[in-house]
């Protein structure tokens, strides 16, 4: 089994948790299964932290199209299926319309396996903004109702990846987040970001007293190790009912992708159409 594995940070620039990401996938996946990490293009953004590029909704939704292409360049390839390692699950609705192979989102993963976990789910992370977007997609998965407090880490991102040298700020500056997210009624905790995430695991951080955290990163290649399970065993896949879920006729996405300068090559088309590179570059040189 092969799972594509997309990040939305562009992954070499992040030596740190790239290193910690190989690490627990030697962990977690099966021996069967062979998972290959990719991150966004390398000139998405100006710096090695995506930072406002990726909070605000419009920029968000521009980063779609690099998941899509993932998930079709993915089936094309013969991968049996896709994660979609961010929490905002950027693109999943998206692709999982365009192929057949599984796609799974970190965010949906980790919410479904929380809620089997405890009642009340708590999400401890970096980027505050984001916390619209995750109460927005956990009503649509149906557990906008299990989903309780989103409490922000005190820390940022480069003090999550200093970290992994240093961990013991970082460790404290989480339980004292998933503590005041205890005391709001959370019984079972969600790392909110990947980084996040990857690097408790790597320092055996599974529960704060009485409350697990979920394994956010496990559970979404355990979702498409089961799911990959399910298609080519018992034959079961994706429902195509549905607006948010029928799949479009193969030629009206060929014509309209090539008509907005998506043409699935690995980089973003530069002349035609939706132009992200160009975009974000006049957009960070228009903030200085």
């Amino acid at each position: 089994m092969k799972i594509w594995h997309q990040s939305l940070t562009t992954i070499d620039r992040v030596p740190a948790y790239r290193d910690a990401i190989l690490h627990h996938i030697d962990k977690v996946a099966r021996p069967d299964v062979e998972v290959v990490m990719h991150g966004m293009d390398e000139e998405t953004y100006p710096t090695h932290y995506p930072g406002h590029f990726i909070t605000h909704s419009y920029l968000q939704n521009l980063h779609k199209e690099q998941f899509v292409r993932a998930a079709l360049i993915a089936e094309k390839a013969g991968y049996n299926a896709m994660f979609i390692a961010t929490i905002p699950d950027v693109g999943l609705l998206e692709a999982r319309t365009l192929v057949d192979i599984p796609v799974v989102g970190y965010g949906q993963a980790s919410f479904h396996m929380a809620s089997m976990l405890g009642d009340k789910i708590g999400v401890v992370n970096f980027l505050r903004p984001l916390a619209d977007e995750l109460r927005e997609n956990a009503t649509r998965y149906g557990l906008g109702d299990k989903l309780g407090p989103i409490v922000p880490l005190e820390s940022e991102f480069d003090d999550v990846l200093a970290g992994f040298e240093d961990p013991e700020p970082i460790i404290a500056s989480f339980k004292k987040s998933a503590e005041q997210a205890i005391s709001e009624g959370a019984d079972v905790i969600v790392p909110g970001e990947g980084p996040m995430n990857v690097f408790l695991a790597t320092h055996g951080i599974s529960r704060i007293g009485e409350v697990p955290i979920v394994d956010s990163f496990a559970s979404g290649i355990k979702m498409c190790e089961s799911l990959v399970d399910l298609q080519q065993n018992s034959g079961v896949y994706m429902t195509r009912k549905g607006y948010f879920n029928a799949k479009p006729p193969a030629e009206a996405v060929d014509r309209l992708r090539e008509m907005y300068g998506f043409d699935g090559s690995p980089g973003v088309e530069k002349d035609k159409g939706l132009a992200v590179r160009e975009t974000l570059k006049n957009l960070s040189e228009a903030g200085k």
